[in-house]
């Protein structure tokens, strides 16, 4: 057989390998009322704060002590739900998908900074006739929550920081836009449901714990219309700010759960925090991982309870 013709069903042959991954990969976009057919509990869910369009649930008795619930990165308030469900017998429980996250669609204002979140928590706040709550947050949401209290001491009562982000690390330095790779841009229409299961199990100590039900979730709600461009475009403007003198500054007690077998951020970092922040404490998981609360809410929530129980929570001033 001549060289070329060699060549030629190589070439076939690749091109057949490269069509079958992406049939294998190929992840479109998902109509976003197939997606709230599934996951909006009620329609009066979505409101409008700070002029973009939010996915909100708030329940609980409204005069009871508040809880503003934040999600991490990729994620939903879904992620939060045991643990709402439990904490809503005693406590307004608040929880919202930050805009191009879960249900809310990209913000209209194309920011995604630590500077824009803080705005839409304190228009949602005011929206909801709140003056000042317990703020909660995993992940990239405990960043928000403690640059939250920085920026408004007067209306964070206690702080719960979930495997918190904020140092910096490899490839996120203070004051510099992080360099994102051109190949993450083709997650927009290649998403093996493979590479999403391996992506959530690295957040659990125990990837034996993730059900099929909650990967389809995050598998489903990160092909909303425009979400995974959003994903992008709020790694690309986030701009840490050094911690070192905003944390000595909040004053509100603060408590700390981390998972020691997190692989995201490591549970070291609780050091930094306690070093600095006036009233913090840190309560350790040996078996779980970056989100606790969603891989064993049964196991953290007691922890919790009992730091909300002696914190100066709101209404009782």
């Amino acid at each position: 057989m001549r060289l070329t013709s060699l060549l030629s069903i190589a070439g076939i042959a690749i091109l057949g390998a490269f069509a079958l991954l992406g049939v294998w990969a190929w992840a479109p976009d998902l109509p976003r009322d197939r997606l709230e057919a599934s996951y909006l509990r009620a329609a009066e869910d979505m409101v409008e704060v700070a002029g973009a369009p939010l996915h909100v649930r708030d329940d609980g008795p409204e005069d009871a002590p508040a809880l503003i619930l934040i999600h991490g990165f990729g994620s939903s308030l879904h992620t939060w739900e045991a643990w709402a469900e439990d904490l809503a017998r005693d406590h307004r429980v608040i929880r919202f998908d930050l805009p191009g996250s879960g249900l809310s669609p990209p913000d209209p204002t194309g920011r995604y900074d630590d500077d824009r979140a803080i705005d839409i928590l304190d228009a949602l706040m005011d929206a909801r006739g709140l003056d000042r709550a317990t703020v909660i947050g995993n992940s990239l949401g405990g960043r928000i929550a403690w640059r939250f209290a920085a920026a408004r001491p007067d209306r964070a009562t206690a702080l719960v920081l979930i495997s918190p982000d904020g140092f910096e690390s490899e490839g996120f330095y203070y004051g510099e836009a992080p360099k994102v790779p051109p190949v993450w841009s083709a997650m927009r229409y290649l998403l093996p449901r493979a590479v999403m299961r391996a992506n959530v199990a690295s957040g659990y100590g125990d990837p034996a714990r993730l059900t099929d039900e909650t990967l389809d979730r995050y598998y489903e709600l990160i092909r909303a219309e425009g979400a995974r461009e959003a994903l992008l475009e709020r790694t690309r403007q986030t701009i840490l700010v050094d911690p070192t003198p905003l944390l000595p500054t909040i004053g509100a007690p603060t408590l700390l759960m981390w998972g020691a077998k997190d692989a995201l951020i490591p549970i070291s970092n609780a050091e930094d925090y306690l070093g600095l922040m006036p009233d913090a404490r840190l309560i350790r998981f040996d078996e779980l991982g970056h989100v606790p609360m969603e891989e064993a809410p049964g196991e953290t929530l007691p922890a919790l309870r009992g730091f909300l129980a002696t914190a100066n929570a709101p209404g009782e001033d």
